[in-house]
């Protein structure tokens, strides 16, 4: 077998840029795309400070959470070990943009040129508008590759048929070759140096490997920081520290925000239709949710017309699985609507369940965002939506008189739901807390803790009591509990997807012993200790 691997020499890398400048020439990528790019980082401070530069890009992962999550089949991995992109059949969601670990996927939706003016004529010349709307990056020169293996050249030795970064590198700190072949330029380099994997505990095992001392050298002084280091955690660097994720905003959080609490609203719809009480109105509007988050996610997509590609992987991808449970869903929701079926609309509402369920694992399996790949996000999803369902059976309950003799036992169900996602909420920022996450994340989430607490738990508790005990004035509190409750989980949730979702960043668990031959500190920067 054969398994394609890069590896960088972080004592050699010099921080020329000339990978960057010839993986755009050869692939001619948008101004606003880097598929190969080096980090600068510098660590510590005066005087034992350590300055690195660090070539990253896609790191061809032996288990790609990119390929796991992609709808459409569009990402694939071939038997050598390299990651690639159908452009023909990606339809742009972006879905693989949040699952990477490595920032290594760009997505781009209109022409980008170098000068404001227009395009010059090698631009035009080799413009790729199949890469318009749908996700791209680094290949590792598959074509180049492909090419010399074809024509009797190996791949990493012969420039021929090694990637155009390898190939420009004037430092000789790139390679690439077999890893499956122990006499390989990289296997002996991997044997003679101490190496690592960036994000190595997400386990993904990256073909990108990162060279940083000789394999026979002394193990280096264990020398503690300085206290001033230790207190001012003084690194400077660009594109190191997690930032915020640009492609799910507000259309993708609306698939969570009106599909939870649509699912949440046909559960309650359900369980007050077994006692008799017509619920055709609020069973429609239940499903109305659900379709306006799902059909927000039109607007999303970079290729809009090909949606119908995303029922393409329920063997694996998630939000393969939602679409095909609300293909089920809605139908029968609607006819057990309409005929009055008990039966049917109680099987609707565990399809509800299981849409909710999907949708916590889409965030779940999102590796790149450290605030939503916590197992914990899904009962905080679930309960959540179930919470909003009751609150809106309650502002319904106060518009339609039908409904008002299933008010009490709903805002008693609303606040047990309240206090399950209560709990939720603080198991969840403990589970961040305990396991590191971006300083902005967290910060983020604790300042909603006073005002969740508050208006998601206290208030509709007060409210729904007092509704118990002053019936007259009863639909009207319940009412208002359930706005509050309501209103507090749309909030909450809109804030993990469009303002909490910080994404991994880089880290160097080892850098380049130089100099005085002091070990430079490992370098995470913009995350809270675990």
């Amino acid at each position: 077998m054969t398994r394609w691997a890069m590896v960088a020499d972080l004592e050699r890398c010099v921080g020329c840029q000339t990978c960057t400048a010839a993986c755009r020439h050869a692939n001619a990528t948008s101004p606003a795309v880097q598929w190969r790019k080096v980090l600068d980082i510098e660590a510590g401070s005066f005087p034992n400070v350590n300055r690195t530069f660090v070539p990253v890009g896609c790191q061809h992962c032996a288990d790609p959470p990119c390929m796991h999550v992609c709808p459409s089949t569009a990402t694939r991995q071939r038997p050598d070990g390299i990651v690639t992109i159908d452009y023909d059949i990606c339809i742009g969601c972006a879905y693989c943009d949040v699952a990477c670990p490595y920032q290594a996927r760009f997505k781009v939706t209109k022409e980008d040129f170098a000068y404001r003016e227009g395009a010059m004529q090698n631009e035009l010349e080799r413009e790729d508008l199949a890469r318009l709307g749908v996700a791209q990056k680094c290949t590792f020169c598959s074509d180049r590759i492909d090419f010399g293996i074809a024509n009797g050249l190996t791949p990493g030795s012969d420039p021929r048929a090694s990637p155009a970064c390898v190939n420009a590198c004037i430092a000789d700190a790139l390679h690439f070759g077999d890893l499956d072949d122990a006499n390989s330029n990289v296997s002996r380099l991997l044997r003679s140096h101490k190496n690592f994997r960036m994000h190595a505990e997400l386990s993904t095992e990256p073909g990108f490997y990162y060279l940083y001392d000789k394999a026979a050298a002394a193990p280096a002084p264990d020398i503690p920081p300085a206290l001033a280091d230790a207190r001012a955690g003084r690194i400077r660097s660009r594109g190191v520290e997690p930032w915020h994720q640009k492609h799910w905003d507000w259309k993708a959080a609306a698939n969570f925000l009106c599909g939870g609490a649509g699912t949440g609203l046909l559960g309650a719809v359900a369980a007050v239709g077994l006692s008799g009480t017509p619920v055709l109105l609020p069973g429609l509007v239940a499903l109305a949710l659900v379709a306006c988050g799902l059909g927000m996610l039109m607007f999303k997509i970079g290729r809009p017309l090909r949606f119908l590609y995303v029922m393409r992987q329920p063997r694996r991808s998630w939000m393969t699985r939602e679409a095909w449970v609300a293909a089920v869903l809605f139908p029968l929701a609607f006819a057990a609507l309409w005929f009055g079926s008990r039966t049917a609309l109680a099987t609707a509402a565990v399809l509800g369940l299981i849409f909710l369920f999907c949708q916590g694992m889409i965030l779940e399996q999102s590796k790149g965002i450290p605030a939503w790949r916590n197992p914990r996000v899904i009962p905080l999803l679930m309960a959540t939506g179930l919470a909003e369902g009751c609150g809106l059976f309650l502002l319904l309950a106060l518009l339609l008189p039908a409904l008002s003799a299933a008010a009490p036992p709903v805002a008693i169900a609303l606040i047990v739901l309240a206090t399950m996602r209560l709990w939720a909420w603080w198991r969840y920022l403990g589970a961040l807390e305990c396991e590191g996450t971006p300083t902005r994340t967290l910060e983020i989430f604790t300042a909603c803790r006073a005002w969740f607490f508050v208006a998601g738990f206290a208030l509709p508790t007060a409210l729904v009591a007092l509704g118990l005990i002053l019936p007259v004035a009863g639909a009207a509190l319940f009412a208002l509990a359930g706005l509050s409750v309501f209103a507090t989980g749309w909030a909450i949730k809109f804030i993990l997807i469009t303002r909490a979702a910080y994404n991994q960043g880089f880290a160097l668990p080892h850098t380049p012993i130089r100099g005085s031959g002091i070990p430079g500190p490992a370098v995470k920067p913009g995350w809270t200790s675990p």
